[in-house]
């Protein structure tokens, strides 16, 4: 249930072009795809084929699916690189600032003296 449940939100999360194209394009060459529709039309023996034949129409799901964890990784890698970088700007602010205070104290020192 909570799988279907999934499988409507991201249908209704759709943009229009996966309406539209709703196949992600093969990596593979002609004769690979080939082949493929070739076993995917013979009719399984083995009885874990046979079952998984039930769940064929969750194929596009877990594309969908596997993309959107795809991107979640992307953007969590993202995140992290943007937060290395954020820290590391502050680091540069705060030596730039004592050095700053530093030039400040030395100046003054130097107008007592």
């Amino acid at each position: 249930q909570r799988i279907l449940r999934l499988a409507e939100m991201c249908r209704r999360l759709e943009t229009e072009d996966e309406k539209v194209l709703p196949f992600y394009a093969s990596s593979l060459a002609e004769w690979e795809q080939q082949d493929a529709r070739r076993v995917l039309e013979e009719t399984p023996t083995e009885p874990l084929a046979q079952a998984l034949q039930d769940y064929v129409g969750l194929e596009r799901f877990w594309q969908r699916f596997n993309k959107a964890k795809l991107e979640e990784k992307a953007l969590e890698r993202a995140l992290a690189a943007l937060v290395n970088r954020n820290r590391q700007l502050r680091q540069l602010l705060q030596q730039y600032l004592q050095g700053v205070a530093l030039n400040q104290k030395m100046i003054r020192d130097f107008h007592a003296f």
